[in-house]
């Protein structure tokens, strides 16, 4: 079993999740008392934030760092327990000698595998508004739709006002349900939940078209490749 080094703390709400399926799925498949070897670097997200609206040089040198780190402290594959953290994928694997297992590339095969062609994006203003998960997803032939900009705006503040401090509120699950009813109006026929705190609040059964828990899937992902003999 290799050892998966999770950079966390984007939110710590969510790294929780990657702690626990990662663990809960090693025992699920090694059985007895088995659970996962994990390196955690968890950061402190207040900082992180204030050198991405600063200094996003900074901020990437700042993730590098982190990662070279949980790397040097035994770990032999990385996560990046963020969607959003993925934007800066590209400049933080040259500079680290271990895999880094992908949330979007690991979301977009499940969407692959149900057959989906258009599907709704719903994450942080930057993960929406970014071309990532678009790029990547059209290679397939698969479309993505996002919110219109005043949902856009909704999302952003429900997630970092809210989940981030583990609030769950009533009134934003049902917003948060509306937009997805929209999308689906729209023509998409999955959901992608593309910031890790979103899970918090929507469930699959909640909802009746797929939806794509990034936490889980990546998680699973992160279980997959440490166990590869």
């Amino acid at each position: 079993m290799k050892t998966i080094g999770l950079i966390g703390g984007m939110s710590w709400q969510s790294t929780i999740d990657y702690y626990r399926f990662i663990n809960q799925e090693v025992n699920n498949r090694l059985g007895g008392t088995h659970s996962a070897r994990i390196v955690l670097y968890s950061v402190d997200f207040e900082e992180l934030m204030n050198l991405f609206r600063n200094d996003p040089d900074g901020m990437i040198a700042y993730l590098v760092m982190v990662c070279k780190k949980t790397e040097k402290s035994g770990a032999e594959i990385l996560l990046l327990c963020s969607n959003t953290a993925h934007l800066f994928a590209d400049a933080i694997i040259p500079n680290i000698n271990i895999p880094l297992v992908h949330i979007i590339d690991a979301t977009v095969r499940k969407i692959i595998e149900k057959g989906i062609t258009r599907v709704g994006l719903l994450g942080t203003r930057i993960t929406m508004e970014n071309d990532n998960y678009r790029c990547q997803l059209a290679k397939y032939g698969i479309e993505t739709i996002i919110p219109d900009e005043t949902d856009r705006e909704l999302i952003e503040t429900i997630i970092f006002n809210e989940l981030f401090a583990g609030i769950i509120n009533i009134d934003s699950k049902q917003r948060f349900l509306s937009i997805i009813e929209n999308l689906t109006a729209k023509g998409a026929g999955g959901i992608i939940l593309g910031c890790t705190e979103i899970p918090l609040l929507i469930k699959q059964e909640d909802v009746l078209i797929p939806v794509f828990d990034t936490t889980h899937i990546h998680s699973m992902a992160a279980v997959d490749a440490a166990l590869i003999v």
